[in-house]
């Protein structure tokens, strides 16, 4: 909520040089009587996800056993996909309800603000996940010399503050462009389709863009990778601790490889043109990224780290602690 409030404070959601104030989402058919029944079970999965990420957060955060680098950091990650998730779902829902499917440009602004810094804290957190990973694994003898609580501080605050400085920018270049088409074919705003309804030039944008991402995203993946070619090294030459090296890791890895299949189908969504495919599939395309990852991720975590699990049942009490 911090940021939506920091963000409307900087004035930057109205298109400046534009006499264009609402866009039209293209994506969205006529359901008829069927909207409410979509409605429902659209409310039912947000509501599901704010439940198990909040469940998977308190649990962490009121176990004291838990309150080391790993944990604090998915903490992280599960706040993250909350504030991604409110910058859809509740949007989405009212959508679904509307007979006409327009927003205004200050609503999409700042729900592009919204889904972006969710997809940036994302990598950031789970390039810092990797490192923390790499360090436990690979040094642990200099482990609690480089993860102490400051440091984990610090990098928690590094994994928010820049992406919201990127994303400030970006949503600053896009808010100065000259808008002559309203229609965006999505389900919700996002920056590249706002971008190409503008009839003057976008070369700034653009050239942001792909540095940011070469430079920035780039830059993190390959920290993530170099982080696991070590760890990957270090457990098949004999670690003794392989099993237990394993189940930490593995989590982390679906939930990266997920997050990037979903990137990859937003990528596709967004720079192809889908207009002759199934609406359906070009919902899920849309959708995937911002979905499946908050529903899937305290699924995965509280079921696959046995001290999250036990956690989480001591919560709902299921369990005691020893």
């Amino acid at each position: 909520m911090f940021l939506y409030i920091s963000y409307f404070s900087l004035g930057l959601m109205v298109p400046g040089n534009s006499t264009i104030t609402h866009f039209v989402l293209g994506q969205y058919g006529d359901l008829g009587a069927l909207r409410y029944i979509v409605f429902s079970v659209i409310l039912a999965c947000y509501l599901l996800i704010v439940c198990s990420n909040m469940a998977v957060v308190m649990a962490i955060c009121t176990d004291r056993r838990l309150h080391t680098p790993m944990y604090v950091l998915l903490v992280s990650l599960l706040l993250n996909e909350l504030n991604g998730s409110a910058g859809l779902y509740p949007f989405f829902l009212l959508q679904i309800l509307e007979d006409v499917h327009v927003v205004s440009a200050s609503a999409c602004s700042l729900q592009i603000f919204c889904l972006y810094v969710y997809v940036n804290v994302q990598f950031y957190s789970l390039a810092a996940m990797s490192y923390d990973r790499y360090l436990a694994i690979c040094c642990p003898l200099r482990y609690s010399e480089r993860m102490t609580p400051r440091a984990v501080a610090l990098i928690v605050a590094l994994c928010w503050l820049l992406p919201v400085v990127a994303i400030v920018t970006m949503t600053t270049l896009s808010a100065t462009l000259t808008y002559c088409r309203a229609v965006i074919d999505r389900l919700y705003c996002d920056n590249y389709s706002v971008v190409k309804l503008a009839c003057g030039s976008t070369l700034v944008n653009n050239v942001y863009g792909l540095i940011y991402t070469f430079v920035v995203l780039l830059g993190l993946m390959l920290v993530i990778i170099t982080c696991y070619a070590r760890i990957l090294h270090v457990v098949f030459s004999g670690l003794k601790q392989r099993r237990k090296a394993i189940s930490t890791c593995t989590p982390h890895l679906v939930s990266l490889f997920n997050f990037s299949l979903g990137c990859f189908l937003e990528i596709i969504q967004s720079r192809l043109d889908m207009s002759g495919a199934p609406l359906w599939l070009r919902m899920v395309l849309s959708l995937y990224f911002i979905t499946f990852q908050p529903f899937f991720n305290p699924l995965l975590y509280g079921l696959s780290l046995g001290k999250v699990r036990a956690a989480c049942r001591r919560l709902l009490g299921g369990g005691s602690a020893p």
